[in-house]
């Protein structure tokens, strides 16, 4: 339950951010597949997965 709130406040905030992690989660696909896939340049990529990952690790750890 609280992965799932997590991952619709991320949405919600940053539907880029979002896109991105769930690729490098559910899809496994690695920076360069993901940055070929959404046709974006891989250092934008690499911001937007950070700061999803950061927030999704703060969010979640915020629930326990």
């Amino acid at each position: 339950a609280a992965v799932e709130q997590a991952w619709r406040e991320l949405e919600a905030l940053g539907p880029g951010q979002a896109q991105v992690a769930e690729l490098r989660f559910c899809g496994c696909l690695t920076i360069e597949e993901v940055a070929t896939l959404l046709n974006i340049v891989r250092g934008y990529l690499k911001r937007e997965w950070a700061v999803a990952k950061l927030w999704l690790r703060k969010t979640l750890s915020q629930s326990d």
